[in-house]
C-alpha cells in the first residue's frame, strides 16, 4: 500500500492511479480484512451454494429462498466489475460482509442436509398434550382484539358506495 502511495503522488501518477481500479484499504470493520478479488471470491461462493442447495428438495422454501437471492447476488457480480458498484447494487453490506455471509451459508446447507428438518418420518406421532391450567394475568396470550362496531359500518359504507347499481354490495359480518 505504502509503496503505491508514494509512486502515484505526481502528475502522471494521477493519471496511472485514474486508469487503475480503486483499491480498497480498509473496510473500517474490525476484525474484517480487505479481500482484494472480492468479486472472484463471490463468484465461486455463489455458484457452488447453488451447486450444494440442490441437495435440497425442490419444494422446500429454504431451497427457494437461497436460490432466489444467491441467484440474484451472482448475476450483479457476474454484471459488474467495480466492488464499489456490487455493493451498491445489492445493499447487503461491503463484499467482505458478503464473502461471510456466502461462507456461512454453505456451512448452514450442509447442516440442513444433515439434519433433513423437511423430513418427518412416516411413522412419527405426535403426542397432544392439553393443559388446563389458567394462563397468569402478566403473560400476553396474542389473541387479535374484536374491531369496533364502528369499523365495520365504515366498510360497509364504503363498500356500498364503489359498488355499481347493477351489482348487489358485499356484505361484510361483524
Amino acid at each position: 500500500m505504502f509503496l503505491r502511495r508514494v509512486m502515484l503522488r505526481g502528475g502522471m501518477g494521477a493519471m496511472m492511479m485514474q486508469a487503475a481500479k480503486k483499491v480498497k484499504e480498509t473496510t473500517g470493520i474490525v476484525g474484517l480484512d480487505v479481500v482484494p478479488n472480492a468479486r472472484e471470491v463471490l463468484i465461486s461462493l455463489y455458484t457452488r451454494t447453488l451447486k450444494e442447495i440442490q441437495a435440497v428438495p425442490q419444494d422446500e422454501g429454504y431451497r427457494k429462498a437461497v436460490e432466489s437471492f444467491t441467484r440474484h447476488r451472482l448475476q450483479v457480480c457476474q454484471e459488474e466489475e467495480d466492488w464499489e458498484t456490487i455493493e451498491k447494487r445489492l445493499g447487503c453490506g461491503q463484499v467482505e460482509e458478503l464473502i461471510e455471509e456466502a461462507q456461512d451459508e454453505l456451512k448452514l446447507i450442509g447442516k440442513m442436509i444433515e439434519w433433513e428438518p423437511w423430513g418427518v418420518p412416516e411413522d412419527y406421532e405426535c403426542e397432544l398434550i392439553e393443559d388446563d391450567t389458567p394462563i397468569p394475568k402478566h403473560v400476553p396470550q396474542h389473541r387479535p382484539c374484536l374491531l369496533p362496531k364502528e369499523f365495520f359500518n365504515a366498510l360497509e359504507a364504503v363498500s356500498t358506495e364503489s359498488v355499481p347499481k347493477n351489482e348487489p354490495a358485499p356484505q361484510v359480518k361483524a
